[in-house]
């Protein structure tokens, strides 16, 4: 009972980081008659859900003149890279978890710091090592399964909140004293996110 009680009130915590009101990332829309959340997510390339997500909806009653948030566009392929990288660093990991490890690639292409694309920032190498163990050891070839792509797309939705992480790390494995001087933002799982 007491692990379940911890597992509980970590997703909790890791969830109302996500789900702050206001969607960093995304476009404001005006709704059209005749608009669904079909119609908007073909016309801007994104997902159902992932304006559902935005727009902390469940339904898909829209009013014509309401203002909703569309997500930024994220094409297929980068998107299944994102999974297939959520899935070899965040296999065994709660889900919250893997949103967080995708919430960093994001992270990442939006800082300045950091390559400007999703496929830059995860094949990003520094002194003859990829950024990501998964790259290096080629584990990020394998596939990936819908859990690991549905934490990608509400990544995506929640693009830009969250505390600002830019790294994770396992403080069982983590090789590099430098990423334990890094200020930590959450704990999910065996990752610390850090800033």
């Amino acid at each position: 009972m007491n692990k379940f009680k911890r597992l509980l009130i970590t997703s909790t915590l890791c969830l109302s980081i996500f789900a702050l009101p206001v969607v960093s990332g995304a476009s404001p829309y005006t709704v059209q008659n005749g608009d669904t959340f079909w119609k908007i997510a073909q016309k801007y390339g994104t997902t159902v859900a992932n304006l559902q997500i935005a727009n902390g909806r469940s339904g898909s009653l829209l009013f014509a003149g309401e203002s909703i948030q569309v997500p930024d566009y994220v094409s297929k392929a980068d998107k299944e890279l994102m999974a297939k990288l959520v899935h070899a660093e965040a296999k065994g990991e709660p889900y919250a978890g893997k949103v967080a490890v995708a919430t960093v690639i994001l992270n990442r292409v939006d800082h300045k710091e950091f390559p400007n694309t999703i496929k830059e920032v995860i094949y990003e190498k520094s002194g003859g090592y990829y950024a990501f163990t998964p790259v290096q050891n080629g584990e990020i070839n394998g596939g990936y399964t819908a859990e690991d792509m549905r934490a990608v797309n509400e990544a995506i939705a929640f693009r830009g909140q969250g505390n600002g992480s830019i790294y994770f790390y396992n403080p069982k494995t983590a090789k590099s004293n430098w990423i334990t001087t890094r200020e930590v933002t959450v704990t999910i799982g065996n990752h610390r996110f850090a800033k």
